[in-house]
């Protein structure tokens, strides 16, 4: 370990401090396929009895009309997270009727790309300006990478625990930056040991090894032919993290940003004001319907593909960047899970005990500075992991040299385990993130125990990921109606269902400018972080 670990670690095991790890939040955000009972996407719009997809706190869309997402309530534990994400597809499964939601990651068959629609919002400014934002990536990148979903695991510390690092720091007082600078760059220091190390999770958990033929749309690819429909490769973890994902020339191009908020701001910036040539080529308009935001690398700051981002609560009207420069980072948001297809709510409880010992690990470990070779080092051991981590013998590169990824991965957990116990410590159930490493150093030792390896046998003893795609979702969808929601909890979600819907018929009836001069009001905040 190294002494600035050991010496928080034993900062944070003293009666005065072990509290803390209790207090910070978790929250999941899950996207899922709206599928009718063949497997085939859903044709029909978000259903109404959902409420509205722009104001409901708990049930919206993602980038496809048929691409739900399930966001659960911030919480101090991830148990308690999961029983929210239960609820959700409870819910929801009252609702649907005959459609199921979609197991997989990857999308299941598609339609044409005509035919898949593009997440509608209602007819208000803000809502169009969302509905017109799904345009312009349907353009950048088609409207098949529309369909794919993920997990998304949101993560905070508390800011008392921030305080008492900074204060244990040995910097004089008088030198001792401000507590919220602090905390920014502490979070920013755990994005680049994320970076580091985040391979290991994509070993752990990649849960996309295959795919349907159609998704590609005629794409090059050097993906294997398992059967008529399905492509993969061997020993891939996560296609879905591969360059066969959100990918394009345009974001190529933007820099290393992990050595300090202000430069990964001052990245952002750049990408949503820098014009770049082909989209110029294209324009905003077409026919007299806005068809992108803008020209430029990005259209808005979330269209950065990244697989971890620091995160700040916005304000009505505020844009990410903008709250991220005036109240610096409040959580960071890791976005390369697969959903796990075994799960019902895709993630499992296991693996959230894991999340939270590995992310503690990467906050309070030492984090040196990233240079650009270093970054594109880390990226290509990503990389590697999501295409090849299951090769047997297959190495990573780590100060200069090849390592064995098992032995590094091995070298990792050994590291994460008194963070583990630090937080069984202070955990109500004893020994639940130790058993959850036993169980991730398990599939670092027998390589079939991992979820990519258990869903190619699946796909390759029934002969079609579509098939085994529909053979989960029709399993959790029983799952979820043989288990009827409390009355307390049917009547608040009918509550939040109404109140969302009264909502944007408020939003609709207000008073606002016309859409042309809403766009321009809000692309000219970009650059506004007064």
């Amino acid at each position: 370990m190294s002494n600035q670990l050991t010496r928080r670690l034993a900062l944070l095991d003293d009666d005065a401090h072990r509290a803390l790890l209790g207090q910070g939040l978790r929250g999941i955000e899950r996207e899922t396929l709206r599928v009718d009972r063949n497997g085939h996407l859903a044709r029909t719009p978000h259903p109404r009895a959902l409420g509205s997809a722009l104001t409901h706190p708990q049930i919206t869309t993602d980038y496809a009309e048929a691409l739900l997402e399930f966001i659960t309530p911030a919480e101090h534990d991830i148990g308690l997270t999961l029983q929210q994400l239960d609820t959700i597809h409870r819910y929801a499964y009252t609702k649907l009727g005959d459609e199921m939601l979609w197991s997989e990651s990857m999308p299941c068959e598609l339609p044409g790309e005509a035919d898949i629609e593009i997440a509608n919002y209602g007819s208000s400014n803000i809502g169009m300006l969302k509905h017109v934002y799904r345009r312009g990536l349907a353009l950048r990148y088609g409207k098949a990478m529309q369909c794919i979903a993920g997990i998304h695991y949101n993560y905070s510390l508390p800011e008392k625990l921030w305080g008492v690092l900074l204060a244990s720091d040995g910097i004089p007082q008088e030198r001792r930056t401000a507590l919220r600078d602090f905390q920014s760059e502490s979070y920013i220091a755990l994005i680049r040991n994320f970076r580091r190390y985040s391979w290991l999770l994509m070993y752990l958990f990649g849960a996309s090894p295959a795919l349907s033929t159609g998704f590609l749309r005629g794409r090059q690819h050097k993906l294997e032919t398992l059967s008529d429909d399905t492509l993969y490769l061997p020993y891939a973890t996560s296609l879905r993290m591969s360059d066969l994902g959100y990918q394009n020339d345009a974001q190529s191009g933007l820099t290393p940003h992990e050595n300090s908020l202000e430069s990964y701001v001052t990245t952002l910036m750049d990408a949503v004001s820098r014009p770049y040539p082909p989209y110029q080529e294209l324009g905003t308009k077409k026919d007299g319907e806005w068809i992108q935001l803008s020209t430029n690398v990005l259209q808005i700051e979330n269209e950065y593909y990244s697989t971890i981002r620091p995160k700040r609560v916005i304000r009505t009207g505020e844009r990410p960047v903008q709250a991220l420069c005036r109240r610096g980072v409040q959580y960071i948001e890791v976005r390369c899970l697969d959903v796990d297809p075994f799960e019902p709510v895709g993630i499992s409880l296991e693996t959230g005990r894991f999340l939270d010992a590995f992310l503690l690990f990467c906050a309070l470990d030492e984090s040196p500075l990233i240079n650009v070779g270093e970054s594109a080092i880390h990226a290509r051991n990503f990389a590697r992991t999501v295409k090849e981590g299951r090769r047997p013998g297959l190495t990573l590169t780590r100060g200069g040299e090849e390592v064995a990824l098992k032995d590094w991965a091995n070298e990792l957990i050994e590291r994460i385990r008194p963070v583990a116990a630090l937080l069984d410590d202070q955990h109500n159930e004893g020994g639940v993130h130790a058993a959850s490493l036993a169980a991730q150093q398990a599939k670092i030792d027998n390589v079939a125990l991992t979820p990519s390896a258990r869903v190619l046998e699946e796909v390759r003893a029934i002969g079609s990921s579509a098939a085994f795609g529909l053979k989960q979702s029709e399993l959790h969808a029983a799952y979820f109606r043989d288990g009827a929601l409390m009355p307390a909890e049917k009547m608040l979600f009918d509550e939040l269902t109404a109140s969302s819907l009264a909502e944007q018929a408020a939003i609709e009836a207000a008073p606002g400018p016309n859409f042309d001069d809403f766009v321009a009001a809000y692309n000219s905040s970009t650059l506004c972080c007064e």
